[in-house]
């Protein structure tokens, strides 16, 4: 799983709403699409993922309380940058947008990683829809 490329400090961007199966039906049965800059890089479904949302919170509460509200990151749907040829790497000023059927559509900029030391000042002046993301190494 892809935990650590969902873990940077200050990034972890949910929404645009958070909801409950009994106002989504099937939580194994919803379309995912990732479009950068208006180009779909990522059509797939829940029902592709390895194991179903059941037995996800089945393992994960055998080792830790899963009070309401808990959010649960899964790994990702092919396409990602890193797997394509030519690689593809987001950078400052594209537009990202990931939409999954009856939830909803998160749309944010990319915007230049900031300084490790700047982190604190960063989060109260950056505006709302942006997402911060590294640079490939060279």
């Amino acid at each position: 799983q892809w935990t650590r490329g969902k873990i940077f400090e200050g990034f972890c961007p949910l929404g645009p709403v958070l909801t409950t199966t009994d106002e989504i039906g099937d939580v194994n049965a919803l379309r995912m699409r990732t479009r950068l800059n208006d180009q779909v890089v990522q059509d797939s479904s829940t029902s592709d993922l390895i194991f179903n949302v059941e037995q996800v919170i089945s393992y994960l509460s055998q080792g830790t309380v899963l009070a309401p509200g808990t959010v649960i990151l899964t790994g990702t749907p092919e396409g990602v940058g890193l797997g394509r040829n030519p690689q593809l790497w987001m950078k400052p000023g594209d537009i990202v947008e990931v939409e999954i059927e009856r939830i909803g559509k998160l749309r944010n900029t990319v915007v230049a990683e900031v300084p490790p030391s700047s982190h604190a000042n960063a989060m109260i002046e950056r505006p709302a829809d942006t997402t911060t993301v590294a640079p490939p190494a060279a």
